[in-house]
């Protein structure tokens, strides 16, 4: 006797695929538990009446409500949909969502069809028959189902990355197939990432309608209205297991070949900027870090307070760095709370000056050290920011000691080098007080006169004994590290290493003038007509933006391919020819 159930849901399938109905086929392909009790009556007649060994009668089954090949006019074959159908009838007789590693690697299976030796015993390199049928006539009908599948993988591959017990032994195993292997394996994370990523690349490639990829009401066409759902996935995946070189990717494919962004839904717009945003800002783009940051930041919904959050402290990151600090007003925005004790000290140290206050706030055993680099953002404020406060040192020496010039005898404002270095040496003095006083410092300095440990001071112990003594000393020392004894004292700034950072400065426009080295002075120039402080120490923000490049690789704002179509020429873009007139005709 055929299963009732099974025949009624094939069924409803056929006539959804009749009338191309991809979100009612969504609604109809569920896996996630609990399933409501219909599907618990189709897994149970899948078990009874098609057991693993029944495979073959499970695919004829299938092919009985849906034909192989539909005739209508836009008809193609279905076979790919007919084989996922089978491989999601086989998830729900198979499944057992107590085992979630199976079931990751089950999940993977029914959407990229890449079976794994400990779940399936078939070809690793076969796709998915989800994704083949994403590639087929119907592919906009899956492309919901497609969707929902990738959310759902997405989600567990992030839940059992962050239970390592459970998928410890995949861990050792990859580690025991060598050290070359090791080196180049691949996540679970990733694994998952790659697979949506098949989908990714059916949706961006696609070539159905005009060359713009945008139909008569402005909206993308076909499956390209999965670019930025797919790409969301896929980066968020990436980001999570720290691999941003594929990230890198997915971004140049999209700059190459999507429609703008301002066609897609709004959420869709606000995931992508922020994950561009966060790109740029690790890859050290500030300026276009922000842009992205700020339009994201901007476009997300106000009751979005988490994602808000989210995006306002690596956008309030990326402006500090730029030398643009939050106005009291940001502070009093609801997803900025606790913000402003963590980034203002920061912004007062600069605008001070106050070298010793900047290194103190930012080491890496400060109060809010874990919380910056839990958020990767600690290097770069205290690398980046630096020479921002070593600016604000030169600019407030200026305004304590310096020569204010004299227009009618034609001598230029001036800045006396000693007295910065005098303010420097106090300030340094603050910085390495807890070296002199308690050996607090656990390391080697980075060659600058500053309370950094070094990467090696995490093999070196304090009060670390000279090798004759090293028997009794109570701490570990690294074996290749044993010659080493208690590192030196910082080095203290000297007058080479003042000069060396005013050039620094004056070679990135961030101050007006030149340096007398005989006389160990700063001239400002240009001061006949303008106050000297303004033209000496123009503002950091505008120096930046002015030299800035406002285009952001990745971030499509306006059509990019092609003449025919009104955008810009480029390599790897498509130009439509099917106009163009031959050499030398005259026009029609």
């Amino acid at each position: 006797m055929s299963p009732p159930t099974i025949d009624k849901f094939l069924g409803e399938i056929a006539r959804i695929i009749q009338e191309k109905n991809g979100g009612q086929l969504q609604d109809f392909l569920i896996i996630e538990p609990p399933l409501p009790p219909l599907y618990n009556q189709i897994v149970s007649e899948l078990r009874q009446a098609y057991p693993p060994s029944s495979q073959d009668a499970l695919e004829n089954k299938c092919k009985s409500f849906i034909t192989e090949y539909d005739e209508g006019e836009d008809g193609g074959s279905r076979a790919s949909f007919i084989t996922f159908m089978v491989k999601y009838f086989t998830f729900l007789r198979d499944v057992n969502v107590e085992n979630l590693v199976n079931t990751h690697d089950m999940l993977k299976a029914l959407l990229k069809y890449v079976y794994t030796s400990t779940t399936f015993n078939v070809c690793l390199n076969k796709f998915s028959q989800c994704i083949l049928a994403l590639s087929s006539f119907m592919g906009l009908v899956v492309l919901p189902t497609v969707i929902s599948l990738s959310r759902t993988l997405a989600r567990l591959a992030i839940g059992l990355d962050k239970r390592p017990d459970l998928i410890a032994h995949l861990t050792q195993r990859s580690s025991n197939a060598g050290n070359e292997e090791a080196a180049e394996r691949v996540t679970l994370v990733e694994g998952s990432a790659n697979v949506i990523r098949e989908a990714f690349k059916k949706c961006l490639s696609e070539r159905s309608g005009g060359v713009s990829g945008v139909d008569s009401n402005g909206r993308p066409e076909g499956r390209r209205i999965g670019i930025y759902l797919t790409a969301n996935l896929c980066l968020k995946l990436f980001f999570h297991c720290k691999k941003l070189r594929s990230a890198e990717q997915i971004f140049g494919n999209i700059y190459q070949q999507s429609p703008p962004l301002t066609l897609f839904p709004a959420s869709q717009r606000v995931i992508f900027l922020y994950y561009l945003g966060r790109y740029l800002f690790a890859n050290g783009h500030f300026f276009r870090a922000q842009l992205t940051l700020q339009a994201s930041y901007t476009q997300c919904h106000p009751q979005c307070l988490s994602q808000r959050r989210l995006i306002l402290i690596y956008l309030i990151t990326s402006n500090i760095i730029l030398g643009r600090f939050p106005s009291p007003r940001l502070w009093q925005a609801p997803e900025a709370t606790g913000l402003k004790e963590k980034f203002e000290p920061i912004c007062i140290a600069i605008a001070k000056g106050d070298l010793a206050s900047f290194r103190r706030y930012l080491d890496v055993n400060s109060e809010h050290a874990e919380w910056f680099l839990r958020k990767r953002i600690l290097l770069q404020l205290s690398n980046r920011c630096e020479i921002l406060v070593w600016r604000s040192l030169a600019r407030r020496t200026f305004l304590l000691s310096g020569y204010h010039g004299d227009a009618a005898n034609r001598k230029p404002p001036t800045l006396p080098l000693q007295d910065m270095l005098t303010l420097a040496l106090y300030l340094e003095k603050q910085t390495t007080s807890p070296w002199t006083n308690d050996k607090q410092m656990n390391g080697m300095t980075n060659g600058h006169s500053a309370q950094h440990p070094h990467t090696n001071s995490i093999f070196i112990f304090p009060n670390a004994s000279p090798p004759e003594d090293s028997a009794s000393t109570n701490g570990y020392t690294d074996p290749d590290l044993e010659d080493v004894v208690d590192p030196a004292p910082p080095v203290l700034p000297t007058m080479e290493v003042i000069e060396s950072i005013v050039a620094s400065l004056i070679e990135q426009d961030l101050l007006h003038g030149f340096i007398s080295h005989s006389s160990h002075r700063f001239a400002i120039t240009g001061a006949k007509n303008a106050p000297p402080l303004q033209v000496g120490f123009p503002k950091v923000w505008d120096i930046i933006q002015a030299k800035a490049d406002a285009e952001v690789p990745g971030w499509v704002r306006g059509d990019k391919r092609g003449p025919a179509t009104g955008g810009k020429a480029g390599p790897g873009m498509v130009v439509n020819l099917s106009g163009a007139r031959p050499v030398g005709a005259a026009p029609g």
